[in-house]
This record gives structure tokens, sequence and C-alpha cells, in this order.
């Protein structure tokens, strides 16, 4: 049975998700506070952790820290502020994920088993068109040159580089980036993210070599490697 670290300071989400990942086969240790989840580190060993961003004596961050010091261990960030800036903080200190409060649970689910899946997996780099992604550190790079993307134009990359050689429909698009950084996405601010994305990682947004239009079908990612 794989192991969860719940670090959550609000007793009634706390109680819900317990009751959700115990349904999912998922053991659960739940702490409130940054001190009780460090002494939950050194004592125990987890799968996977769950840690909100906003914890009475500090922050998720530093807990965070504290899991990858200790191994390599998935960690999602539970947020509701749906701070931008907090969002891609997680990602290049090392975080695998990030969901924003009210989420849906089969939405977490399925991210906590993405995670899992991903666990002992070398360090990958998916490169396409000089576009190069390391999915580990949150660092997406053009040509050499950093590429500073918004959590969503980051999240919106992740949903191509994860389904490769797959044309993804717009439904699909918008049922994955929903909610993403606590903002309604529709089909016409869908549109605006896509545009903004290719003006940031194609060498020529308006001949697209990155995220390709499949027509009256949706968009497919350009052809790309994973390095190890």
């Amino acid at each position: 049975m794989e192991q969860i670290l719940l670090v959550e300071d609000d007793r009634g989400i706390a109680k819900n998700l317990i009751r959700l990942l115990k349904a999912e086969g998922f053991a659960v240790k739940h702490v409130s506070t940054k001190a009780e989840a460090v002494a939950a580190i050194d004592m125990s060993r987890f799968d996977l952790a769950l840690v909100d961003v906003a914890l009475p004596d500090g922050n998720g961050f530093a807990v965070c820290t504290e899991i990858k010091t200790a191994g390599d261990i998935p960690v999602i960030f539970l947020t509701a502020s749906g701070d931008e800036a907090s969002v891609v903080t997680g990602l290049n200190m090392g975080a695998d994920d990030y969901i924003i409060k009210p989420f849906r649970p089969r939405e977490l689910i399925a991210r906590i088993k993405a995670a899992l899946r991903k666990r002992g997996r070398s360090p990958a780099v998916i490169e396409v068109c000089g576009l190069s992604v390391d999915t580990t550190s949150g660092v997406v790079k053009k040509n050499g040159a950093e590429v500073l993307l918004s959590a969503l134009e980051y999240r919106l990359l992740l949903v191509f580089i994860n389904n490769q050689k797959v044309i993804i429909t717009r439904h699909k698009l918008l049922d994955e980036l929903w909610d993403a950084v606590g903002e309604f996405v529709n089909d016409n601010t869908l549109t605006v993210y896509i545009k903004r994305l290719r003006e940031k990682i194609e060498d020529e947004p308006a001949k697209p070599q990155i995220i390709l239009t499949v027509r009256g079908m949706g968009y497919r990612l350009g052809e790309a490697h994973v390095s190890e």
C-alpha cells in the first residue's frame, strides 16, 4: 500500500482528503504544520507528499526542500491562493505538480497516480524544434536561453509534452486547464493562451513547428525526443 504524507492545516479539507485517499487504496499520514511534517519525514518513508503552501509555522516550500533532501519523493502542492508566482516557485524548487483549491477529486487522484508512475525515473528533458523542457525542474529553454512562462502557459505546454504523437482536442485542453491557476478558462481564452505560448516558444508564431494545428480536430506536439 502506497503511503502518502498529507500536510494540510485546514481540518475540514484534511478530513475529506483522507477519506478520498483511503477510498482509493492509499495509506495516509496527516500533519498540520511544517514542524510536524519535518518530524514525519525523519521517522517514516513516504511514496508521495501532498503539501499545502500556507502553513501556520512556515510554508510548504520549506517542507518540499526537506522532502526532496530525504529522497526521490514526488511532491504535489495544494494552494488556495492561485498565486502564479508561488506556483512557479514551487515547480522551480522541484515540486512535481500543483493543484488549486477547490479541486475535483478525480483530478487530484489522476495527478497523484501520474506522479507516482514517474517516480524513480531518470530526469527527462524533452526537446522539440530548439525548445527544451526539463520536466523535473520546470525550466524551459529556447535555443539555450530560458523562456519565462506563466503557470498556466507551463501547464498548457505540459499537456502537449505528456501527450506526444496524440491529437489533443480543444475539449481535452479545457478539461486539463480547468481552474489550473484559479481562473476560468473558456474556449475563447484558450485561443489566447495558445497564441501567447506560441509567441514565446516558436521561431515563427505564424508558422508554428512546436504546437501544430490539426484542422478540424485540435492540436498536437511537433516531433520531439527525450534525453535522460
